[in-house]
């Protein structure tokens, strides 16, 4: 049995208690166990939305088990299902030995509830099953796509290649049909392999060959001897053989090489398609890794310097709110077909989804940065057609300098992802510029001196906090307050550092956390003050991905809630997306546990992923901040109504939207009719240093 592992656990039953007790049990089974409680069919219907490992049924308001059977059924999905019974009933629904009376591999009918350990060690091993069922499909699946890739290639090889089976011929590719004389696929289907063997000893030895290598002896593949062409004339050959499957079945391939060169092609060829990215042609993430080993080895070497480009797409989720999938994909395909016109001596690769690479040679540092703002510049002037629509679309890039004495090809990986980092820091998630990563910004000396003055700051509290106001549409009130952080220094200069001056060199010193801490407790402790005079006031708590794994988290914002009042809604810890979609199984289990201390949840640069809505289904926030790109240009329609539609899609499932960087009045009045219920911006109030309630 298993015992590191997560438990997707739904149960329909009218008694809580006994499904909490179900978990407690299955704790000393798996690290973690999610439960899904409900008793009436609506509920059910919402919850299959999510993924789950077993379904326990015990009584439901307004189904039966034969229904809730039907339903999993029409959804076409893969749930074991375990339906418990009470003494009465299971006398009835067993066997002579008092066993289960049906026992199937996704089923177990008549256990009896009472028997708890029976009920557990059921759902432990109608999981292990899932899962097993779930690598199996894996499996085949990534057999099929072999299967699929080996098929085009041998297709489009220029070796000679046929399968048989049982020593005949039932597929040849045109060298092979062209090699020995066949004009068409089906002259040479049927024939025996063996009439192309010159010479009976040859056709003796390579029976034996055959069989041997049918018996799975692998010590021997290849066989030499003369060939015979249709026409009676001979050549001298290798045959090489290897187990294959055509159309699911097992078959033999056969590979006939007049020389040694075909060989070599034929790697070379299934070398450049592994290193190919689908959609764009260009290279995918394989290609680039191989391109940078390379281009690293020969910086180490003196040979030469080189730049990463990191280049990501910045309004992925407005384009799929927009245009769907198949905007994105456009995009991709169009960006993908730019950056290869304009960079004329480098290497494109598509790294991920949304993200590109560019490696350039023997660039200084200012030429980077001038390449940069070249191909940022002429991605924002595209127009991209999606059928007969148009969009648009900015990158930011991070670049990184690949020199001699350079640190390996994963740290610089994550320079220049963090460069992309600085970038959304500096405006505020919406890019469209470029960053050069400068290791002399981020030397141990200055790092460590940075350290301490976080160090100092949590220790002797100072840090600086303000508060700006959020206008509550529905309650016709601004007392609810988002907090932000800022580090004085005690230079000549009177310096206020600002987060993204500092988080990178906390989270290499794990000060996030504690940082964290700090603002929670402090802030915490100023809406005490107000709440005296002002007891509906309230604050909105930004918190890292560090707190999001936290499972300290629930705990120490239960004691803050009680502290200023205990009202429920007093305090909103906000987590940007990306930490959520980084740790999305953490962050649902973090935010369940948060809600039930009383503490509301929300996410923070909301619509800046293709997944927004299905994550804020599956974690449940109470509010949302859209991203800075929703809001710009939002007087135009096709803006206007990506705002709308992303709204609408939000508001069913059940999460309030805050609307940000309301700056001006043209965007003020625009923003009362798009359904948010949140309004914040410099337009309505700035930050200020103390809480002000109107």
């Amino acid at each position: 049995m298993r015992t590191q592992s997560i438990l997707n656990l739904l149960v329909i039953n009218d008694d809580q208690l006994y499904a909490e007790r179900l978990v407690q049990l299955l704790s000393a089974y798996y690290d973690s166990v999610n439960l899904g409680f409900l008793d009436d069919k609506e509920e059910l219907l919402r919850l299959l939305r999510q993924p789950w490992d077993v379904l326990v049924f015990g009584s439901a308001y307004d189904m039966n088990f034969t229904e809730v059977v039907g339903i999993v059924q029409e959804q076409s999905i893969d749930l074991p299902m375990i339906c418990l019974f009470h003494d009465e009933a299971a006398a009835t629904a067993q066997n002579d030995d008092g066993l289960p009376a049906i026992v199937s591999g996704t089923m177990v009918k008549a256990l009896k509830a009472e028997q708890e350990m029976a009920v557990v060690m059921a759902i432990c091993l109608q999981h292990d099953n899932l899962r097993s069922r779930r690598e199996l499909k894996t499996l085949r699946h990534v057999i099929s796509e072999a299967e699929q890739r080996a098929n085009v290639l041998i297709k489009n090889s220029k070796s000679a290649v046929a399968y048989i089976d049982q020593g005949i011929h039932i597929f040849a590719n045109d060298p092979y049909l062209q090699l020995f004389g066949f004009k068409t696929m089906n002259d040479a289907i049927g024939v025996p392999v063996v009439d192309l063997i010159s010479g009976g000893d040859s056709v003796k030895g390579f029976k034996q060959f055959l069989r041997q290598f049918d018996k799975g002896n692998r010590q021997e593949v290849e066989f030499e001897f003369e060939s015979k062409r249709t026409d009676g004339s001979t050549f001298e050959a290798k045959l090489q053989l290897a187990s294959a499957t055509l159309d699911g079945e097992p078959v033999t391939q056969v590979i006939i090489q007049q020389n040694t060169n075909n060989s070599a092609e034929v790697a070379k060829r299934l070398a450049e398609a592994e290193r190919k990215d689908k959609l764009t042609g260009i290279d995918n993430r394989h290609g680039f890794e191989k391109q940078m080993a390379l281009v690293y080895e020969q910086a180490r070497q003196g040979l030469l310097t080189a730049g990463l480009l990191y280049i990501q797409l910045d309004n992925v989720g407005k384009i799929r709110s927009s245009l769907g999938l198949q905007g994105v994909d456009a995009t991709v395909k169009q960006v993908a077909y730019m950056l290869d016109e304009l960079i004329e001596d480098g290497h494109v690769s598509r790294f991920s989804d949304t993200v590109f690479t560019v490696l350039v040679e023997d660039k200084s540092a200012s030429e980077l940065k001038d390449l940069a703002q070249h191909i940022v510049t002429r991605i924002s002037e595209m127009f991209i057609e999606v059928d007969k629509r148009t969009t648009s679309t900015t990158i930011s890039i991070g670049i990184v300098k690949i020199e001699k004495n350079a640190a390996a090809p994963n740290v610089l990986l994550e320079r220049a992802i963090d460069a992309i980092n600085q970038i959304m820091i500096e405006t505020s998630n919406h890019g469209g510029t470029y960053h050069l990563y400068d290791p002399s910004e981020h030397a141990n000396s200055d790092d460590h001196a940075l350290a301490e003055s976080l160090v100092d700051a949590i220790t002797n509290n100072r840090f600086d906090l303000s508060f700006q106001p959020i206008y509550d549409i529905n309650k016709d009130r601004s007392d609810f307050f988002e907090v932000y952080l800022r580090l004085p220094l005690a230079d000549a200069d009177n310096t206020v550092l600002t987060p993204d001056q500092f988080m990178a060199v906390a989270k290499t010193h794990n000060l996030l956390e504690k940082i964290d801490r700090w603002v929670l407790i402090n802030a915490c402790k100023k809406i005490n003050e107000v709440r005296k005079t002002h007891p509906e006031a309230r604050l909105l708590v930004q918190l890292t991905g560090a707190s999001l794994v936290d499972k300290k988290l629930p705990n120490v914002a239960s004691q803050l809630i009680k502290a200023v009042g205990g009202a429920a809604g007093v305090l909103t810890l906000q987590f940007n997306e990306k930490d959520i979609l980084d740790y999305l199984t953490v962050a649902k289990t973090q935010f369940s546990a948060l809600t039930q201390v009383s503490c509301q949840l929300g996410i923070n640069n909301f619509g800046s992923s293709a997944k927004s809505i299905e994550i804020a289904s599956f974690v449940q926030p109470d509010m949302v901040r859209l991203a800075r790109s929703y809001i710009q240009d939002i007087n135009s329609a096709d803006n206007l109504n990506t705002v709308k539609s992303l709204i609408v899609r939000t508001s069913e499932v059940h999460a309030d939207v805050l609307m940000p960087y309301i700056e001006d009045a043209a965007t003020m009045s625009v923003a009362w009719s798009v359904g948010a219920r949140y309004l914040q911006g410099y337009y309505l109030e700035a930050p200020s240093a103390t809480i002000k309630v109107s």
